[in-house]
């Protein structure tokens, strides 16, 4: 019998001392510092092994039985956050029933459910052939994280479960492919005052921008969708989120400057095809350098993980598709199935971030669930 009251009180606390932690990219010291955290969590767990990786600076830690060399469900989660310019933006505070802070909804609150569960799993059920892998890169990419995990360091599982998208009876099927793309101005310096006589790179970034949005993703969009429902939001859009330029004088005109544009797609379209249509209406003087570039994934959630969803809310799971994207591209890519669902969460990235703490448990019992029915085990 599972203590909720004590479960609750141990998955805030563990929730909120890791919102604590500045995991960001900038900070790698502190991914470290939550690494350890996570590690003082489990190592009291009789029979275990935590294996250390590290790709291009980022760590990721793989949790198994001993002797387990392919768990029947893995767990994936991720401990990077997004950056945000006060630090004393990570904290945290309980109130409404969430927990409100930096990271709790992406995904510490989940971290905190998933470290649980495996205590609790491998306590009550020493040597269960389930596993736990948890990465720091995730925000940027996942490139030498999961990737890495899965294409290089041999990972492998029956089924990856991983709390990062949809929402607690919203199980993703879909996701949108992503090309993070990077495009280059070059202009000529020239004195503010006399404009005539330079190039602003700066301005013929953002022409060339506009025309990228406006002749290639404004007629894609559909005259009308609920901005509320996930399922109408399937079409191809770009979104400006970084431009930069190396001046810093108010009264001269740069001769280069740099944008970086977040594009997510849906079939029949391609990485590839976005590209040679961008190319197509770019200005003279601009390029194109993609960060990350991944194509639509297709997810197949098992019909277990749906019935214990089921039992646990009481309502018919819906099976929709996902603007964003996650890790579970890289598992997919390697033909292992992906359960992505999660708590409920909202204002994602946000300072007032949130997690719902009733659906942490809710979420803990479906996944206690989930894993007893792959494993065998009766309840």
């Amino acid at each position: 019998m599972i203590d909720r009251e004590r479960l609750t009180g141990q998955m805030i606390q563990l929730t909120r001392d890791l919102v604590l932690i500045e995991s960001t990219d900038a900070r790698p010291e502190e991914r470290r510092r939550c690494f350890q955290l996570i590690r003082n969590h489990l190592e009291e767990i009789a029979d275990i092994e935590i294996q250390t990786l590290e790709k291009n600076g980022y760590e990721s830690i793989v949790v198994m039985p001993t002797g387990c060399g392919r768990p029947e469900v893995l767990f994936c989660g991720h401990l990077d956050v997004v950056e945000h310019p006060d630090a004393e933006s990570y904290r945290s505070e309980v109130r409404d029933g969430r927990i409100y802070g930096p990271g709790t909804g992406d995904m510490k609150g989940q971290l905190a459910i998933l470290i649980q569960l495996m205590r609790h799993l491998w306590r009550e059920h020493p040597g269960l052939p389930i596993g736990l892998a948890i990465t720091s890169d995730e925000e940027r990419g996942g490139e030498s994280g999961v990737k890495f995990l899965v294409e290089e360091a041999g990972g492998d599982a029956g089924v990856a479960v991983i709390p990062d998208g949809g929402s607690l009876s919203d199980i993703i099927i879909e996701e949108k492919g992503i090309l993070h793309l990077q495009v280059k101005s070059l202009g000529e310096a020239a004195h503010a005052a006399r404009p005539r006589i330079g190039d602003n790179a700066l301005e013929r970034l953002t022409e060339g921008v506009r025309r990228i949005q406006e002749t290639i993703f404004e007629p894609l969009k559909p005259a009308h969708f609920d901005p509320d429902d996930l399922g109408t939001h399937w079409f191809p859009t770009c979104s400006l989120t970084i431009i930069e330029s190396s001046n810093d004088n108010p009264n001269c005109i740069p001769e280069e400057a740099t944008a970086t544009l977040d594009i997510r797609f849906v079939p029949p379209h391609s990485a590839a095809s976005i590209l040679t249509a961008i190319r197509e209406v770019l200005p003279p003087r601009l390029s194109l350098h993609p960060l990350v570039s991944a194509e639509p994934t297709h997810l197949a959630p098992d019909d277990e993980f749906i019935a214990a969803t089921r039992e646990v809310t009481g309502v018919e799971p819906r099976i929709v598709r996902a603007c964003g994207g996650s890790d579970g591209r890289f598992f997919f890519a390697r033909g292992i199935p992906v359960m992505l669902s999660r708590t409920r969460v909202g204002n994602l990235h946000g300072r007032d971030e949130w997690i719902d703490v009733e659906s942490m448990l809710d979420y803990f019992e479906i996944c206690r669930r989930y894993v007893l029915k792959k494993t065998a085990l009766s309840t």
